[in-house]
């Protein structure tokens, strides 16, 4: 499955313009041959907006999502976004898999919340694992700082995730993990990880873009740079089959010594 990474910060404050951007980045990875887009952490409200998150987050199936519901169908491609979910009297850092025909697959509530920050605005969730079946594979969801726990990426692996989507925020000076971490993770679990990251300045943060789509093989088969991008690269189902079978992480586990770590 071909699979786009939109690498753009948007307009941080206005949903309005971010599903403009969607929109025209689906057009161009549709074009492109992509059945599936993938947008950074935070995408559909900006990152680094305050109280503005409180104030833009929706419920999963609130206005934005049938809107982007709409823009995957027009387009004929999935579409995996971030945003703040609201629900009941909190709100969480929130990413979430809409398929080509406008149905809602997924929603994946980040687990782990990064700095002072995150824990002012956010509530974490409490489900490590999310996936949906997507094009024949099976799709995982995670955010940012949950894909630097080795345990949560291991759980997607033990239960059967393919592809592995990372909508993320990473800043300066954390560049290392996009560079070396999300390829190790990819090699160490056996699946292919899609780590798309916001650029440029906004509030105290600059983020560092370098977005990557990871093999199972630990390589980059697309690598973004530091500016706004789209890039694209194919997942391919037979070669993380033959890389599964030479590959001996997960045969040779021997879980009952891993008691201490829980």
């Amino acid at each position: 499955m071909r699979t786009a990474l939109l690498q753009s910060s948007g307009r941080p404050g206005s949903t309005a313009e971010n599903l403009k951007v969607l929109d025209e980045a689906a057009g161009r990875a549709a074009a492109a041959g992509a059945g599936l887009l993938v947008t950074p952490e935070m995408f559909l409200t900006g990152y680094a907006i305050g109280d503005g998150i409180a104030r833009l987050a929706e419920p999963a199936d609130g206005d934005a999502a049938a809107a982007i519901a709409g823009i995957a169908a027009r387009h004929g491609l999935a579409i995996a976004y971030g945003y703040p979910e609201r629900a009941a009297d909190a709100v969480f850092n929130s990413a979430q898999l809409i398929s080509a025909d406008g149905t809602r697959l997924a929603n994946y509530r980040k687990t782990h919340l990064f700095g002072c920050f995150e824990r002012d605005h956010f509530t974490p969730g409490e489900q490590p694992v999310v996936q949906a079946d997507l094009g024949g594979l099976r799709v995982g969801i995670m955010i940012c700082y949950d894909v630097e726990f080795p345990e949560n990426v291991r759980a997607h692996a033990l239960a059967g995730t393919d592809l592995l989507l990372v909508p993320t925020a990473q800043m300066h000076p954390y560049q290392f993990v996009a560079e070396s971490l999300v390829p190790v993770r990819a090699f160490e679990n056996q699946m292919y990880v899609a780590y798309v990251n916001r650029v440029g300045h906004e509030g105290e943060f600059e983020f560092v873009g370098l977005s990557a789509l990871a093999g199972p093989d630990g390589f980059a088969r697309a690598r973004a740079g530091r500016g706004p991008e789209l890039v694209l690269a194919d997942v391919d189902p037979a070669f993380l089959a033959a890389s599964r079978e030479a590959g001996p992480y997960l045969k040779d586990r021997r879980p009952g010594l891993y008691g201490s770590l829980i």
